[in-house]
């Protein structure tokens, strides 16, 4: 028998489920839920190690380990039913917190709060950087457009990694509060974050300026954005 792992936001399973099922027409294919699975990241420990490949791929009953397709920044992908941290030696073992810390520093969205559907561009959040799409292969809704933008090489907009330099308000910043140059013109949307990390979709020929958000009426946060290493050179 022969099958594929679907890795997705565990807010919109349902949602998924439902629409692979209305593609599936007749075929005797069956879509559901494997709760029984864990998902690991085993990220590595420095920029350094990420090149490097102590770790093999495997693929069995108890677990299977592949490297993240998106970037090697983002180390490699356990699916197992016991102990992730157990199978990986010399791991030590961190929390979410690390976890989405790590990926917006390296200006990786993931989920709904980074993603939302019908908002998010493929091209503006750099899934053509993360093998997140395909310019070979099957059709699927809005495929002109975006194979039409990527052939003529003109994204005007994408989704960087930013930090704050202030302090963020108790509450954090908005999802799609605006991103202001020092005189005032708006240059991009907040996306998501967590702590003083996070994303935004901006302008991109203005990442290198100053940059704030107004907050309140005559508080702001300042905040700088910019280009992950790993991601083509033609696109920084």
């Amino acid at each position: 028998m022969s099958g594929f792992l679907l890795e997705c936001d565990s807010s919109v399973q349902g949602a998924l489920q439902k629409h692979l099922a209305l593609y599936r027409i007749r075929r005797k294919v069956t879509v559901e839920p494997h709760p029984n699975l864990q998902v690991w990241a085993v990220l590595p420990g420095s920029p350094e190690a990420c090149g490097a490949a102590p770790l093999q791929e495997r693929a069995g009953a108890d677990a299977i380990l592949i490297r993240d397709p998106r970037t090697p920044r983002m180390g490699w992908r356990l699916l197992t039913q016991n102990e992730g941290p157990a199978l990986v030696p010399g791991s030590r073992l961190g929390d979410l917190w690390d976890y989405h810390q790590h990926r917006y520093l390296q200006g990786v969205p993931e989920g709904v709060r980074d993603l939302p559907p019908g908002v998010a561009l493929p091209l503006e959040s750099n899934l053509a950087f993360m093998n997140g799409v395909s310019f070979t292969k099957g059709c699927y809704i809005g495929q002109e457009l975006t194979a039409r933008t990527h052939h003529m090489g003109v994204i005007r907009k994408r989704l960087f990694p930013v930090r704050l330099l202030d302090p963020p308000p108790t509450r954090g910043i908005a999802p799609g509060a605006a991103v202001l140059t020092e005189s005032g013109q708006a240059v991009g949307k907040y996306r998501a974050g967590q702590g003083n990390v996070g994303l935004a979709l901006l302008r991109s020929e203005k990442i290198k300026g100053p940059l704030h958000i107004r907050i309140s009426k005559g508080a702001q946060v300042a905040l700088a954005a910019s280009v992950p290493d790993w991601w083509p050179t033609v696109s920084k």
